[in-house]
């Protein structure tokens, strides 16, 4: 029988997550990780963009409101 990947606990995204840069608007350059929680609320109630990146703010948004964006800063690289 073979493993299957599940990549809701795949730590290669959480790492990339960690270090992956905003590439438009405001927060443009900013690390995802370090985007405020304000601006996340704004794209969850407005829409997340499609693709990777919404699905990453997704994400994002979901660990910041449950107060887990600690899990993702000894990931950043430096």
């Amino acid at each position: 029988m073979e493993k299957q990947e599940n990549n809701l606990f795949n730590p290669e995204i959480l790492i990339e997550l960690a270090n992956t840069k905003m590439p438009f608007g405001k927060y443009q350059g900013w690390l995802l990780c370090n985007l405020p929680e304000p601006y996340l609320t704004w794209f969850h109630r407005k829409g997340f963009p499609k693709g990777k990146l919404g699905m990453q703010l997704a994400t994002l948004y979901e660990i910041k409101l449950n107060g887990l964006e600690y899990l993702l800063k000894p990931l950043v690289k430096k």
